[in-house]
């Protein structure tokens, strides 16, 4: 069998060859757009947590778009596993997958399924991005069970969100236009502009990983350009080139910005 994990960085994990049989398929449209119908799936998680104090942005968005980075990690490694198996097909995704990514990881052997829907790995917890690459290359490896955390409910008990109508403070931090009042009291209760790492922070699993000392990542695109805590001056006198680099960028200047004046209104 292929020893995947040789194409790919020591810092990213690399779970066993999954058959694309066993995946939940979510968007068929991208494998067949990719000439795929059958094969395997490789499922990559990428650390990126950071130590850093002070930030007003969730720990995901303090290095720049994790798009990018699988892009480039794309570019360099399809190049070379289609010189390796020239009569297969390989496609890399990540976040828009055809694949279920979190049941898949763990079938791959990759981690657990968190409470809150997260990966838990036990070296970086659920601060990891996931992608992969899925091939017309097959495989005979089984998948493992989706084991699931012992559900502590720490997550649950920690996390802000009661209201109705937004499923999670972060994608409040992330709607766009105007919020409403009840919106505006939760987004100032909140410590974040962008994001919401509670159900994170309380974790168990990353809790271990931290005393272990392997929960940060030492990927070099995670840990460089960092931007902790931007404020309304910084966000607004950025080149939009740079600013279509950050995590925040998709759903435009606008949304992050009305977060800080939210913010700063309150403080008045």
């Amino acid at each position: 069998m292929t020893d995947f994990a040789t194409y790919f960085p020591q810092s990213i994990r690399v779970g066993q060859p999954l058959s694309l049989s066993n995946c939940r398929v979510l968007r068929p449209y991208l494998l067949e757009r990719a000439g795929i119908s059958q094969g395997s799936v490789i499922m990559l998680a990428v650390p990126y947590a950071v130590p850093c104090d002070g930030r007003t942005v969730s720990m995901y968005a303090v290095a720049k778009d994790y798009h990018a980075y699988f892009d480039a990690l794309f570019a360099s490694v399809l190049p070379a596993l289609r010189a390796d198996f020239p009569n297969h097909t390989f496609a890399g995704f990540a976040d828009h997958s055809p694949v279920a990514e979190v049941e898949a990881a763990c079938m791959a052997g990759l981690g657990i399924m968190g409470s809150n829907g997260l990966l838990l790995t036990r070296e970086h917890g659920s601060y990891v991005f996931l992608g992969e690459i899925v091939t017309t290359l097959p495989t005979d490896c089984a998948p493992q069970p989706v084991l699931h955390c012992p559900d502590c409910g720490a997550c649950r008990r920690a996390c802000p969100v009661d209201l109705s109508h937004d499923a999670c403070l972060s994608a409040l931090t992330q709607k766009k236009g105007k919020l409403d009042a009840l919106q505006v009291q939760r987004l100032r209760e909140h410590p974040l502009i962008w994001g919401c790492d509670t159900c994170q922070e309380v974790c168990p699993y990353n809790k271990a990983a931290a005393r272990a000392g392997t929960l940060y990542t030492t990927v070099p695109y995670f840990t460089e350009d960092l931007i902790t805590a931007p404020d309304l001056a910084l966000l607004q006198g950025m080149p939009d080139e740079d600013f279509a680099r950050r995590a925040y960028a998709w759903r435009g200047r606008d949304t992050i910005c009305r977060n800080i004046l939210i913010k700063e209104e309150e403080q008045i």
